[in-house]
């Protein structure tokens, strides 16, 4: 397969992932998207990697790995809370929480 191929399936990724962040209200369908962009750049550093022949994109996409499911914990905490709070996990009542 070519280089190009991947690049097109990380960019439509990419583009799902951005539709679903800027489009939903629901906080677990917002962190899905966001773990979509993810996986979309580690498609790309994978793919580019294995490219030039080398492992460092690998390397890099482990760290991406690591630091998506930092964040899968901690966005779910915070969705927690807000349905906790409201029961329900629209995010546009997240700034009604204020004061």
């Amino acid at each position: 397969m070519y280089l190009v191929e991947y690049l097109l399936l990380a960019a439509a990724l990419f583009s799902i992932g951005v539709y679903g962040v800027l489009a939903r209200k629901n906080g677990v369908l917002v962190l899905m998207s966001i773990e979509l962009m993810l996986n979309a750049v580690n498609i790309n550093l994978i793919a580019f990697g294995a490219f030039r022949g080398n492992a460092i994109g690998q390397v890099f996409a482990l760290f991406v790995i690591a630091v998506a499911a930092a964040e899968v914990g901690v966005g779910m905490a915070i969705v927690l809370l807000i349905f906790r709070n409201r029961a329900s996990v629209n995010l546009d009542e997240v700034d009604l929480m204020r004061g």
